[in-house]
């Protein structure tokens, strides 16, 4: 290392997550803070609780699911015990919830989190995408109520989410969602609805979630096509996901680049007391 970088002795050193960084210190900064925002954006635009703080950010979206209720670390996890009972004052015990960590985090077992996995964290840079979808499939961006109830439907049955059965309109998508910061489109193969994405816009990118596609349109072009329309959905800035492992090839088809693994952690529902 070159003598000429190296800082005076009493010279503070930054880590990367002090809270008064500015967003686009580091593109992990921007996914992480991106990340944190969908939670708080679901939650609030549903009436429900949630929390955005220096430690973690999360929302208190709804009752049941796996994945229904993300909180998302945003810095790393240095004291699990008072982070997971500071958790505790906005998720009760019975509300399951799934912990989203940037950083290797201890064994978080012996707090009754069950560790989900490393999923690839993948970043796409601004270009061009396709001209238009496959024939035969057209996308069409949600706009009102009912519209976002076919959204909440193949999301559910195409992901699947069958913890969230049965499911009323508005469980997981409130239609007070839809403002110029988080859009849905849906995608219809034939004329029946096969797909939806979402895309959410915080800290200079676009984070692509509720990716899914229904079983019986899987393989005709539908999911490739709503995953463009949120990718794209501001074309001046990056988009970054986190992909599961078979996932990962179709996003590396559409030029998404993993850049490294997170950690995600569940905590099952439970009886309420």
């Amino acid at each position: 290392m070159s003598a000429s970088i190296l800082p005076p002795q009493d010279e503070h050193l930054t880590t990367g997550w002090e809270p008064d960084l500015p967003d686009e210190d580091t593109l992990l900064r921007q996914a992480v803070l991106v990340h944190a925002s969908w939670p708080t954006a679901l939650a609030a635009a549903a009436g429900r609780p949630w929390r955005s703080g220096p430690t973690w950010a999360g929302g208190w979206i709804g009752d049941r699911g796996a994945f229904t209720n993300p909180v998302v670390l945003t810095r790393p996890l240095a004291r699990p015990e008072e982070v997971l009972a500071d958790i505790g004052t906005l998720l009760p015990s019975h509300v399951p919830y799934m912990l989203v960590s940037a950083w290797p985090t201890a064994d978080l077992r012996p707090y009754g989190l069950g560790l989900v996995g490393h999923p690839p964290l993948m970043v796409r840079f601004p270009g061009p995408g396709p001209d238009s979808p496959r024939p035969g499939i057209e996308v069409h961006e949600v706009r009102d109520a009912e519209e976002l109830a076919v959204a909440e439907r193949i999301l559910v049955d195409g992901y699947p989410l069958p913890d969230l059965e049965p499911l009323a309109p508005g469980d997981l998508l409130d239609p007070t969602l839809l403002q110029p910061s988080t859009r849905v489109w849906v995608a219809w193969s034939d004329e029946k609805p096969a797909a939806v994405a979402a895309a959410h816009h915080h800290a200079g990118v676009t984070l692509v979630e509720f990716v899914a596609t229904l079983p019986a349109a899987r393989g005709r072009g539908a999911g490739a096509a709503v995953t463009w329309a949120a990718t794209l959905s501001d074309p001046t800035r990056p988009a970054v996901l986190i992909a599961s492992d078979d996932g990962r090839p179709v996003y590396e088809r559409m030029g998404y680049l993993a850049i490294e693994r997170w950690t995600a952690w569940l905590r099952p529902e439970q009886q309420a007391g």
